[in-house]
């Protein structure tokens, strides 16, 4: 197979084409999860939680919060998995992997001991759910170990098995806690189980659609891999070691370019390592950091422009003050004045959408 030479710029086009941030946006909330095949769902909501931040940086105003939440509570287009909404369509790619799980001996055990318990909460939510886990009782016969902070948190450590092993689902959330319920209530009956090894190539090739270009091996990132095996077809950029995998119906197609701002978590900068590959662009999320060592801010916001990262926004939604604080622009090169007034553009919008009033642009 000959081997497709591309340069950086293309390549950065292909990977903002996959993610659906060039021009046209897309139109309808379920389009944009098939292309995506996940949005990571994350609880900090210091602009707004990032499943909906994703959302809006493709679908723009037109989304809002409540799209999501009747795809997965009402409509069931969607589920939750893993801390990843993910389309109902590929819930047959995980049933093989779920009647595996765990794969872990310890984990096994632990639920082979504790197996009254395991149909204690199965009756329980056949009988109630959903529930949130403060009302499930704990009937462990061995208690959870763990030198970590799920030590002795039987339920929900139950709760994350029997989620793994597709006995019980995430029927939706009350708040920020999750609604526990008996699968068969909350997936579609009937689903065909697609085997281990034919699930696992077809999420390489899922990935890398969403991707557009990607590494066939590549460093461990938390959540979704990265890496995208025999996917695709190969690749060499030119400026960059090593070889890629391409979606060759990616391969080109015309772009148009436009300015967004990004989660932290978007899937365009998730992995560190091709973000600097490809973009040449440096990113740390700060919030883990003491606020003397930050140096773009406790959550700042990716900007992407045309077929580049050119900088961070610094900025907190306070609901309680009504106000969307622009505590920094950081240009990674000084922005041209159309890329200025683009960017103050989204940050408006970006306010609008959350119905708050912008403090700190001029």
């Amino acid at each position: 197979m000959d081997v497709h030479r591309l340069d950086r710029a293309q390549a950065r086009r292909i990977a903002i084409r996959a993610q659906l941030l060039a021009a046209p946006r897309p139109t309808d909330l379920l389009t944009v999860v098939r292309q995506l095949t996940l949005v990571q769902i994350d609880p900090t909501a210091a602009v707004a939680p990032s499943a909906d931040l994703v959302c809006w940086s493709r679908l723009g105003s037109s989304y809002q919060p409540a799209h999501l939440r009747e795809a997965l509570e009402r409509d069931r287009t969607l589920f939750e998995h893993h801390a990843m909404v993910r389309p109902m369509d590929d819930l047959g790619l995980f049933l093989a992997e779920m009647a595996a799980s765990p794969g872990h001996d310890r984990h096994r055990e632990w639920l082979r001991v504790n197996d009254s318990f395991r149909r204690d909460v199965l009756d329980l939510l056949g009988r109630r759910g959903p529930l949130l886990s403060r009302d499930i009782p704990d009937t462990c016969v061995v208690p959870w170990p763990s030198s970590g902070w799920t030590n002795n948190r039987n339920i929900t450590q139950m709760l994350e098995f029997l989620v793994l092993r597709g006995e019980v689902a995430i029927a939706g959330r009350q708040g920020r806690q999750r609604l526990w319920d008996v699968a068969e209530r909350v997936y579609p009956s009937g689903v065909p189980v697609i085997e281990l090894e034919q699930a696992r190539r077809l999420r390489n090739e899922r990935r890398l659609r969403a991707l557009g270009i990607a590494r066939r091996k590549a460093v461990i990132v938390p959540g979704e891999p990265a890496q995208v095996g025999d996917a695709g077809e190969p690749a060499v950029i030119e400026g960059v070691v090593g070889e890629w995998r391409v979606d060759p119906a990616a391969l080109g197609q015309p772009f148009t370019g436009r300015t967004a701002l990004l989660s932290p978590f978007d899937r365009l900068v998730h992995d560190r390592v091709r973000l600097a590959d490809l973009f040449e662009y440096e990113y740390v999320l700060e919030m883990y950091k003491p606020r003397a060592s930050r140096r773009w801010g406790y959550f700042a916001l990716p900007i992407l422009h045309g077929d580049r990262l050119v900088g961070k926004v610094d900025t907190t939604a306070d609901r309680r003050r009504g106000m969307f604080t622009v505590h920094a622009i950081h240009e990674d090169v000084p922005f041209a004045p159309e890329v200025t007034r683009a960017v103050h553009e989204e940050v408006r919008d970006l306010a609008s959408w959350l119905s708050l009033t912008v403090e700190g642009l001029p």
